[in-house]
Formats: structure tokens, sequence, C-alpha cells
């Protein structure tokens, strides 16, 4: 039966059965305890990994002492810092588990082996890397042309089981609203 990365890699990319089951085998699984950092502000990442289940917040803080929250890397996403991942910079997002997680996880070492056993490698690492980057395009045009009740509503539709398993504050930071905004939201779609 076939684990959530070897779909999620079929669904987006229809890799080739052989080939998939070629870079699947350098993905390893590791489960980490709630709290714990994967990856500090400033140190290089070494790993990317695919979370199976549990939650992973990923954030920084800025020049005012906020944290800022990017992402929350839910199961059935990836979890990296990718500009150092691949590009060897000290990692700008600190990675902390919100619950317990188990992940796939392939290190850096692996990750540049992987063209060597899969010749066909350097287009699927193209699609993913498209697939970041439509990703990221989507969100800045969410926060660019929706309200903030708008971003709440969207982002509450796509992943309802949040709102129960993640401190709201964080949520709020990812939307790009402050946390009483954010409430004023809830409070009016809770009444409704």
């Amino acid at each position: 039966m076939p684990n959530e990365l070897e779909k999620y890699i079929q669904s987006y990319f229809g890799f080739p059965t052989e080939s998939l089951q070629q870079v699947l085998q350098f993905f390893k699984p590791k489960t980490y305890p709630k709290g714990t950092y994967l990856l500090k502000e400033g140190q290089y990442a070494d790993f990317l990994g695919f979370v199976q289940s549990g939650i992973i917040r990923e954030y920084l803080i800025d020049d005012k002492g906020r944290e800022v929250t990017k992402w929350i890397s839910s199961p059935g996403y990836f979890s990296v810092d990718l500009a150092s991942f691949l590009f060897n910079q000290p990692a700008r997002w600190t990675m902390q588990t919100l619950s317990e997680v188990d992940m796939l996880v392939i290190s850096k070492a692996d990750y540049a082996k992987i063209d060597q056993v899969v010749p066909r490698w350097p287009t699927l690492e193209k699609l993913f890397m498209a697939r970041c980057f439509t990703m990221m395009e989507d969100r800045i045009v969410t926060h660019l042309s929706l309200s903030s009740e708008e971003r709440y509503h969207l982002f509450f539709s796509q992943n309802p089981e949040l709102f129960n398993q993640v401190p709201l504050q964080y949520l709020a930071s990812m939307l790009g609203m402050t946390p009483e905004t954010f409430s004023r939201i809830r409070k009016r779609q809770l009444e409704r």
C-alpha cells in the first residue's frame, strides 16, 4: 500500500513506479517529540522532511522581536528551509514541532546522491521547485487580494482541523493579521 509521500509524488508528478521506489528508498522514517526544534535560525538545514503525522511550525523573529509564522506543516506537506538546504545558507526559519511528528526524512547527503540512481531526478526536482513556487505565488496573491476575513474563511475551509490543534496566535500570524483581528473574525464565525 503506498504511503502518503508516494501518493503525493504520483499525484503531482506522475513519476514511473520503478524510479519512484528508488527515490523513496532514500527517505527514512523519524519521530520527533512535541517541542523539538528541527532547525533554528542561523543553523544549516541538513534534511528535507515529509510530514506523515503531526504539526510543525516554521517561523522567524522579526527585527521588532515578534514571531512571524511562515507556514504550518501538517500531514501531506514538506518541511524544510529550502534556501538553507539547497544553497547552504544559514537558515532564516526556525522549525519546531507543535505535536509529536512522524516524518519521512532525506538527508542532504542522500539528496545529493539521488540523481546518480534515478536519471529522471532532475525533472522531478524541477517540478517540485515549480510546485513550491506556485504555492508561494498563491499565498502572495491571497495576501494581496483578500481581506483579513476572506483569508480567514479560505484558510478555515481548507484546514479546519488546524483551528483545534494549533495556537490561534500562530494561525493569525501566518494569515498576516493580529491576534485581536483573528479573534474578532473567529468570534463572528462561531456566532453564525
